[in-house]
């Protein structure tokens, strides 16, 4: 062996070294990367499709986005203070009148429409919603805040 190839065998071996190292290198990082942003409490947790009267009003106190899904009648006759009115049959043509960096709890009178507004919001990309079982109704039977008028 020439004295020029022996010095090309020994150079390419340190050059792949180093690439391996690199490699493995960026992979630790990933890694750990990963790792971390995966902590436990980290995760946006996942929102029932209904919740109870008393779990909306926590939330509704914490900030959440209530969106009513009645008609403007009934919204008028009482409704919870601090809520968005869109009505049920007008909510796919108003969607982006719904913030998608909030919590959001439909309500309505009983809880069925409420259910069907979830799905809207849902099927539109939300993942952040749920329905409030038992609607307006049994909010204002337990005494919860409610207002009239426009």
């Amino acid at each position: 062996m020439s004295n020029k190839q022996s010095k090309q065998t020994k150079t390419s071996p340190s050059w792949l070294k180093w690439v391996i190292i690199g490699g493995i290198g960026l992979l630790v990082l990933a890694i750990a990367a990963v790792m971390i942003s995966n902590q436990p409490g980290d995760a946006v947790k996942s929102l029932p499709a209904k919740i109870s009267v008393d779990e909306a009003h926590k939330m509704y106190e914490e900030g959440a986005f209530l969106l009513d899904v009645r008609t403007p009648e009934e919204w008028n006759e009482y409704h919870a203070p601090g809520t968005t009115l869109i009505p049920l049959d007008q909510l796919s043509s108003r969607i982006a009148e719904v913030p998608t960096d909030q919590t959001i709890v439909v309500v309505c009178r009983s809880g069925n429409r409420s259910q069907q507004g979830r799905d809207i919001l849902k099927q539109a990309g939300y993942e952040q919603v749920t329905s409030m079982a038992g609607g307006l109704k049994t909010w204002q039977a337990q005494g919860y805040p409610v207002t009239s008028g426009p």
